[in-house]
Formats: structure tokens, sequence, C-alpha cells
């Protein structure tokens, strides 16, 4: 790890959190790691999420019951790090690596110690902006979460330092080689679930690690958007694989998805109009863009692909886009940031005081509405599917004589498409960065 990446993102979130104090009124900032949470009415616990704030700051992702605090003016944070004398659990190793230098520690061994070491009296007075939720508490520290505050931090969270994009891309690079894995595993003729191993394997990670559940959906399934199982037996004939999987670094993660077919002249034209049509999208990513104008352009590139190949035949790309045709197909939006969190917050936000921009009218399920700004992360992950309750009321509907059943039947067997990179935005002028595929060609 480039120990002045690090040192330099450490100093613009330091710099974030002052201003955001002296604007909100309080004096310092204090950010919960989190609680382990256990099932109701069971000893079974879930796995343990840091609080991304926690994690923004350190790469520290299995660490309940610790508190890192920022104080203006001081030289370095704070951290309360929770560190038990437990024989039924592996605790946290001590503090060791590239990022201990440049913080303060202190080592508790109950949770209830980390109020010894904690600005009670700031808290009292109201001067210190809590972050955690509600069930990571202590005695005299509640957290508050100022909404005004949590604006302006989670506004600027939208553009990520160098030291994050290097993270990020450490993930793709987990990401796709375990991505090649269930690509090889598919073409052999493997489960879903066999396929899920394969992807595990390659990647280095078990279930617990991975940033999201991963989808990995043979045939039909792939018109499930976000399909939640994995049979443990192999189809009788595996026709395509849309697999929606990612991997985390530091806490950062990948989001991929790629679909895969083991040959079928229909739908192997369709992945090829999808793939053309995913790189275009990509390129479209430039700061100073409004997001949803490259949602909108999606909805024009299906119009097209829907045309070209003929599955709606006899109605314009400008009718399908004004019917919202198009939607039927693909009814979910084009991507999201992307960051310490799969779908990272601020996606909404028209300014630093959490006003709204809206979503386009039509497109409730677009998860980004921002103007794109160099170091943005996003996704683009246009879509193409067959999925039976979209296409029933279709052929209810007054358009229904425009489609090619025959076609549509045909490809229904094969679920739908899904092709998703990571991509940031570069400077005015300039392209952008893709993650994923800078990720796949570097493994030749």
């Amino acid at each position: 790890m480039n120990s002045a990446a690090y040192a330099h993102h450490l100093a613009s979130l330091q710099q974030r959190a002052e201003d955001a104090l002296a604007r909100c009124g309080f004096d310092a900032l204090l950010i919960a790691s989190g609680i382990e949470k256990y099932a109701f009415l069971d000893d079974r616990p879930y796995l343990f999420a840091p609080n991304p704030h926690f994690k923004h700051w350190l790469p520290l992702t299995q660490h309940p019951n610790s508190w890192l605090l920022i104080r203006p003016g001081q030289q370095k944070p704070l951290l309360v790090y929770y560190q038990p004398d437990d024989y039924w659990h592996v605790p946290p190793s001590a503090p060791s690596g590239f990022w201990v230098e440049h913080f303060e520690i202190r080592i508790i061994s109950t949770p209830d110690e980390a109020r010894q070491h904690l600005p009670l009296q700031l808290a009292a007075a109201g001067r210190l902006a809590i972050i955690g939720e509600a069930d990571a508490a202590l005695e005299g520290l509640v957290p508050n979460n100022p909404a005004a505050l949590l604006n302006l931090l989670h506004y600027a969270r939208g553009c990520k330092t160098e030291y994050e994009l290097t993270q990020m891309r450490a993930a793709s690079a987990r990401a796709v080689r375990a991505h090649v894995a269930a690509r090889q595993a598919f073409l052999a003729g493997a489960s879903e679930a066999q396929i899920h191993a394969a992807y595990l394997a390659a990647s280095g990670h078990t279930d617990r690690d991975l940033p999201y559940g991963n989808i990995v959906a043979l045939n039909e399934h792939g018109a499930v958007l976000h399909y939640q199982y994995q049979d443990l037996t192999p189809p009788t004939q595996s026709r395509s694989l849309l697999i929606d999987a990612g991997a985390q670094v530091a806490g950062y993660a990948a989001d991929i998805t790629r679909s895969w077919s083991a040959g079928d002249a229909d739908f192997d034209a369709l992945l090829a109009a999808m793939e053309s049509a995913q790189l275009a999208l990509v390129g479209e990513v430039r700061a100073g863009v409004d997001y949803r104008d490259i949602h909108l352009s999606t909805h024009a590139r299906i119009a097209s692909i829907l045309k070209t190949l003929g599955i709606v035949k006899a109605m314009s790309e400008e009718a399908m886009l004004a019917e919202r045709i198009t939607s039927t197909f693909m009814p979910h939006g084009i991507g999201h940031l992307l960051g310490l969190q799969v779908h990272d917050v601020g996606g909404f936000m028209a300014d630093e005081t959490g006003a709204l921009a809206p979503k386009p009218e039509g497109h409730p399920y677009l998860r980004l509405t921002r103007t794109l700004q160099p170091g943005m992360a996003v996704t683009i992950e246009p879509g193409l599917y067959f999925i039976p309750t979209l296409l029933k009321a279709l052929r209810a509907g007054p358009h229904a004589g425009a489609v090619n059943w025959g076609l549509v039947e045909h490809l229904s067997r094969y679920g739908g498409v899904r092709i998703e990179d990571d991509v940031v935005c570069r400077a005015a002028g300039a392209p952008p960065e893709n993650l994923t595929r800078d990720a796949f060609a570097a493994l030749g």
C-alpha cells in the first residue's frame, strides 16, 4: 500500500470532517464501528457489517465495538480499538499495518471501557456529533447522526480519493479472476452451486467476505433480476449463465456482471448487441454529464436492439420509448455509485444540503441521479431480459402485435443478458477509467 496515498486520503477526510463540524456547530466527530447482532431468540450472530463511515477512515472490516474520534486541530484521530480476551472466537489481532502510524490508538477489552477514552462532557453538552446505529450506544454516548452533517459527508463521498480507487482496482482484479473461473465452470456443465464455489475459490473469499450475495443464474433464472438461490443439481442443458458477483478489498467493493452463452445464434446476437451498447454507454461517463441522461440513452439503445434483432418488429424505436416498451425488457436502472457500499450513499443528492435530484418520470428504479464529477465511481449495467410477468402484461396490452413472440419464446429459455462494469469518471475531457475491463485485460 502506498502510504503517501493513504496519508492524502486521511488528510482529505480530516478536512471534510472539520468543515462539516464547523458548519453544523459541533466540536468533534465520533464514529462507532457498530456491534455484532444476533438472530431473534438465538445465539447465532449475523455477519458483522461495519459502519461505512468507520471503514472510510480505516481498513478495518471485522472490528465491532470500536470507536473513532476526529478532533479538529489534533494531529491524529483517536482510535479506541476493541480487542477482547476471548477463547470462544478469534479476537482482532493487535493493530498493525500501513495505517497504524496515522492514529492514536487505545486498546480496550470490554465495550464499556471505551467511555474512559471518549469525550463524555462534549456529548452531554450537545457538542459531539456521533455517527452510528442506535444499538452502538454506550451510556453517555448515543448516536445523534446529525442530518446536515451527514449530508455534507455523503455528498463529498461521491468522489473517491486515489487511495480509494487503488482499493477498488484491487477489488476488481480479485472479482475478475473469479468471473473467469465461473465461466469455465459453466462451460464444463457445473450447477449454480458449483459455479458459485468455483467463484469463491478463485476470489479467495468465503460467503461471509463477499460485498453482496452472488447472483448465479443459469438459463431462465437469468430473468430474475436478483435471483437469490443456487441449485445444487445442474440443469439438463446449460444454455446461458448470468453471474452478478463482486469482491472487496479493505472494505471497498467491486460489482461486476457477465452473461455467457453455450452457443445459440439468436442469443449470441443479443449478447453481441448488448456488449456493443454497454461499451458505448461506458463512453458516456464524462465529467459534467447528468447520469440520468445515460439511463435514458440506455433505453434508446435497447429500443435499437429490439428493432434490429426483430424482437419488436412492427413499432418504431421512438414509439417504443414513448410507450415504454423498453421498460418491459429493461426494468431497472443503468447503475449506481460504488465504493464503501455496493450501492453507495448520496446517489440522489442534488447538492450537499441533501436536496433530491428526481428520477426521470417513468423510471422508478434508477439509483443515481447526480451530475458526474471527476473521481466518481459508478456502475454501467444495461440489461435485456425476458421476464414472464412483464411479458404477460405486454402481451395483454395494445402493442402485443408489434412483438415477435416466437423469438421472445426462444430467447426466454436464456433468461436475459446483463453486462456490468465499474467505471471511474475522470477530469473534464478525459475518457473514463474502466476498472473491470482493465482487470480482464490484465489477465490476458
